[in-house]
C-alpha cells in the first residue's frame, strides 16, 4: 500500500478525526463529496487548498480503515 502521508490524525484538531495535511478539512467531508457525485475538480473548487493527491489519500484511507473483518451481528438486536 502506498504511503498515506497527507491523512494526519491530532487530537487537538477537529475532534481527532482524520483531517487533510493537518487542515480542517476531514477525510469524511472529502468521501461525502465524493459520495454526492462530486468530482475532484468540484472539490478543488469547494476547497482551493487541497490537491488532487489528498483526495486521492482520502479514498486510500478509506479503503484501508474498511479492509478489516468486521463483524456485522453485533449491530443487529436479536
Amino acid at each position: 500500500m502506498k504511503k498515506l502521508d497527507r491523512i494526519t490524525v491530532d487530537p487537538r484538531l477537529c475532534l481527532g478525526q482524520p483531517t487533510i495535511r493537518g487542515m480542517r478539512i476531514t477525510v469524511s467531508v472529502v468521501l461525502k463529496l465524493l459520495a454526492e457525485g462530486k468530482h475532484d475538480a468540484d472539490i478543488i473548487e469547494c476547497y482551493p487548498e487541497l490537491e488532487p493527491e489528498d483526495i486521492h489519500q482520502a479514498i486510500r484511507y478509506a479503503a484501508w480503515t474498511t479492509s478489516d473483518r468486521f463483524d456485522f451481528s453485533t449491530l443487529v438486536s436479536a
